[in-house]
């Protein structure tokens, strides 16, 4: 009866791996489809901040076009050429307002891509499983020798 005991030790050691591999493998799985979801989801995230950063870019624009216009109407209405002189020093300013605020939104749309970014290298647990393994045969191999 004693000789028996090892060998059920070894049998339920063997038992105990297989169930854990298996469970590594489903683990494994989810872990797959958890990155894929992710980089799915960073992907619409990232097409929505690229929408949402031309619509600004055109909003800005379309402001800007009718700032410069009003302005030029104003000017060319007071008798004062809108290409030459102060006329031209104002749109030029209107346009490098605009430039300005264009890149802050660029810093600002880089920032979130960014802080959306899912790392790559999320660990999936599969040592774990094999460390538990090991310890499995360790005490299988500690029941043999005593």
């Amino acid at each position: 009866m004693a000789q028996l005991a090892p060998i059920v030790t070894l049998a339920a050691t063997g038992a105990s791996i297989y169930a854990q591999s298996q469970e590594a493998g489903r683990q494994k799985k989810n872990a797959r489809l958890q990155q894929a979801n992710a980089v799915v989801q960073q992907e619409a995230q990232q097409q929505v901040l690229a929408a949402q950063a031309s619509q600004n870019a055109a909003e800005r624009q379309a402001a800007l076009d009718r700032g410069i216009a009003s302005a030029r109407a104003r000017l060319a209405a007071g008798g004062v050429n809108p290409n030459e002189g102060s006329a031209a020093a104002l749109t030029d300013g209107l346009r490098r307002t605009a430039a300005a605020e264009q890149a802050s939104d660029d810093v600002t749309y880089a920032a979130r891509l960014q802080a959306g970014r899912k790392s790559l290298l999320d660990q999936d647990a599969s040592m774990l499983t094999w460390a538990r393994a090991g310890q499995g045969l360790g005490r299988v191999a500690r029941s043999l020798l005593d």
